[in-house]
């Protein structure tokens, strides 16, 4: 049997659904539409304005925890193994490849986005926060930094690009959008997030509670933030077996983080310990680096308290007269009334220049405080410099030595080139053709200048790349080298703006140096066979040959 309302419509040539009162295909999908957001905003018992805000406020939240949890692995790296440069493109193109992965990983995961996104924020959170503290671990324990630090950049990133395509679900079951409008607003509050969580990190995170800490402090709010809101939010998106599994891995997250929290100083201390020889008796983190500062009894009866920077040793007490005698005297042979020394916060240097009467002023230079504060007032250095920052010719300024040479209006007679090693883009800038250019215009007329080198045995291309950048600079060079068995054989750099290197000598000054004498120094200007001249490259500002050197010098170590 053929015809009915349909055929008959058809075989008068019109369309049953443009019959009056019958809703095209349209007008039903607007209207099932409409009835979903409505389900969907009883389900919420919100206005959906407020939901849309608690959303996109986990969303800033979420992201300003990951570029924390970024930011911190970076800086470890940079802490632990030098050459920040490294550190840093080995955890931000780890993290934004697997951002990609874990983004497409995600897909399946959007038909329960609710159960998904807690259960991506929790592990997130865990994984996150305990991140410094396992990469310290590896480090101080099993010497697998790079490996761990690889799979935890990885996971990291994979569970940081999950979120956004759920987050993108949950916001538009609150409300249909448009799907650039609401990227636009997803986006926007990710951004923001991540410009709080860049400035928070180093600003607030580090300075209040350290590397360790810091970061088990933002697995918590991240574990918050991603966990409780969303499971509040869509509660009645999941059964009540699932909120409440949800619910006790939430609390379970936020009491491994909080045991964490409370066990972080004794297990800092503990890896700590590890990772040197002697006994520590006082250990810093400041903004700029990490102090450490050991003591034990030597061989011959002696204490030998050693100063460690970010894992460099600076001294050892036992010897540290062969280095500072080496670096200083040579120099004052020449005009030295007015003298420069730019780092040296130990005030050893400052010691041995003090020795020389003629001195009229010593201006010192040192980037960070804690390490002034502790050359004043910790007994055992203070005892060591012979309390040289109370000598009223010592003047002493907080500053960083390349910025502060930039705005420099006086000139020195000597400058004491006295920093730690350019194993990082921070400290390879005051090793460069630029440094040296301002260095030299702050020199009087027959001024000198002299910079701690390195080793020439253990890093040949490091020392002979500061001779020769040196030398770019417009500065004749006459580089020397001692022994000082803490360090081994230890290299310096004279220069001067003459045609001619400076001579190495002896001032008539003093004359009861511990370790220097002509002989020592005549033996300090010949380097074997296996010491001399590398074929290096200069460093500069843009070209930091001295890290890549360093590193390379380390590997083969």
């Amino acid at each position: 049997m053929t015809g009915g309302p349909e055929t008959a419509a058809v075989k008068a040539g019109t369309n049953p659904a443009d019959e009056p009162g019958r809703p095209d295909a349209a007008e039903t999908a607007e209207t099932a539409k409409d009835a979903d957001e409505t389900a969907d905003r009883e389900r919420l018992r919100i206005p959906a304005r407020a939901a849309r805000s608690l959303v996109l406020a986990a969303v800033f939240t979420c992201a300003a925890c990951g570029l924390v949890y970024e930011l911190a692995l970076v800086a470890l790296g940079s802490y632990l193994m030098g050459n920040s440069v490294t550190q840093a493109s080995i955890v931000l193109s780890v993290m934004v490849f697997a951002m990609g992965i874990g983004s497409l990983l995600a897909k399946p995961l959007r038909h329960r986005p609710v159960a998904a996104f807690a259960i991506v924020e929790g592990v997130l959170a865990l994984l996150g926060g305990l991140s410094v503290l396992a990469l310290y671990a590896a480090f101080a324990w099993l010497s697998l930094y790079n490996p761990a630090l690889i799979v935890i950049a990885f996971l990291v990133g994979a569970l940081i690009g999950a979120e956004l395509p759920l987050l993108m679900t949950l916001l538009q079951r609150i409300r249909r959008q448009e799907a650039g409008a609401a990227v636009a607003d997803l986006f926007a509050a990710d951004y923001v997030g991540a410009l709080i969580g860049g400035l928070a990190f180093p600003f607030f995170l580090l300075p209040l509670f350290g590397h360790i800490k810091g970061a088990l402090l933002v697995g918590a709010v991240n574990a918050v933030a991603g966990m409780a809101v969303v499971l509040w939010l869509f509660r009645r998106d999941v059964g009540p077996w699932t909120r409440a599994a949800l619910s006790a891995g939430m609390v379970a997250v936020l009491a491994v983080l909080g045991t964490a929290y409370v066990l972080a100083d004794e297990f800092e201390i503990s890896a700590r310990q590890v990772l040197y020889r002697d006994p520590i008796v006082l250990s810093a983190r400041t903004p700029y680096q990490e102090i450490v500062i050991t003591r034990k009894v030597a061989l011959s009866g002696r204490p030998d308290l050693r100063l460690f920077l970010n894992g460099d040793l600076q001294f050892s007490s036992v010897d540290e007269y062969r280095y500072h005698e080496s670096l200083v005297h040579p120099i004052m042979s020449g005009p030295h009334g007015k003298v420069l020394i730019l780092g040296g916060g130990d005030g050893l240097a400052l010691r041995e220049v003090l020795r020389h009467d003629d001195v009229r002023s010593v201006t010192l230079v040192e980037l960070d405080p804690e390490i002034l504060r502790l050359a004043r007032t910790y007994g055992p250095i203070a005892a060591l410099n012979g309390g040289a920052f109370e000598d009223p010719r010592a003047k002493v300024v907080e500053a960083d030595a390349f910025s502060w040479l930039r705005g420099l209006n006086e000139r020195f007679d000597t400058v004491i080139v006295d920093m730690p090693d350019p194993d990082d883009v921070a400290t390879a800038k005051l090793y460069s053709v630029e440094f040296y250019g301002m260095v030299k215009r702050a020199l009087n007329p027959g001024g000198r200048m002299v910079v701690q080198s390195g080793s020439p045995y253990f890093a040949p291309k490091s020392f002979w790349s500061i001779r020769k950048t040196i030398a770019a600079a417009g500065l004749a060079t006459t580089p020397y080298h001692v022994d000082v068995p803490s360090f081994g054989d230890w290299g310096f750099v004279m220069a001067a703006p003459t045609p001619d290197p400076p001579a190495l000598s002896l001032p008539s000054g003093v004359s009861d140096l511990r370790f220097l004498d002509a002989a020592v120094l005549q033996a300090a200007t010949v380097f074997p066979k296996d010491r001399r001249h590398r074929d290096v490259e200069i460093n500069t500002l843009v070209h930091p040959r001295l890290v890549q050197y360093a590193e390379d010098e380390w590997k083969d170590a």
